[in-house]
């Protein structure tokens, strides 16, 4: 459990401490950055460049619950950027075939993999016409369970902004979910 003790160490440069800030802070930020960008590898990148931008500025945090609100605003902010370049930049997605012998050849935990790949391809096909904002609300809300309160400090928005997101895309996805049905 974080704790405000913890967070003060770190900031006196005890990079233990910070190894335990890591592993608890990890979690959290991957479970969003996977549900944002839907690539198991983009998000561990994620929550790399999360943690180092952690590090360099967790002088600031004065409590826990403010460090919580905190790193969710990273992840997204560096998910948005993400998705942002993804457009601009599109690229290459392997089809079933490629993506099974590339997955057979590296795979270490095949059931994780398969897991995680299947997680993916239903959160992409759910959320490929929302748009960041939307995909970001209804993450925070529907998967992650966070409030209205939670969801408007990390992300900036207010909360019928959020509100409008978020029925956006229950609307969309539960329109897609009947086209398929």
């Amino acid at each position: 459990m974080i704790d405000i003790k913890l967070i003060e160490e770190c900031r006196k440069g005890n990079l233990n401490n910070f190894r335990k800030l890591v592993e608890l802070s990890s979690p959290l930020a991957f479970s969003v950055a996977f549900r944002m960008l839907g690539d198991e590898d983009q998000a561990k990148d994620i929550v790399q460049e999360t943690m180092i931008t952690i590090w360099q500025k967790l002088r600031k945090i004065r409590s826990v619950e403010v460090y919580r609100t905190w790193i969710y605003r990273i992840v997204m902010n560096k998910c948005y950027d993400h998705l942002r370049r993804r457009k601009r930049n599109p690229e290459f997605v392997a089809d079933e075939k490629t993506w099974k012998l590339i997955s057979d050849s590296i795979c270490e935990n095949p059931s994780k993999e398969l897991e995680n790949s299947e997680i993916a391809r239903i959160i992409n096909l759910l959320s490929e016409r929302l748009s960041p904002k939307q995909k970001a609300v209804f993450v925070l809300s529907d998967i992650e369970q966070m409030s209205h309160d939670e969801i408007s400090a990390i992300t900036g928005m207010s909360k019928p902004l959020i509100k409008s997101n978020l029925h956006h895309a229950r609307k969309s996805i539960s329109e897609m979910v009947e086209k398929f049905l």
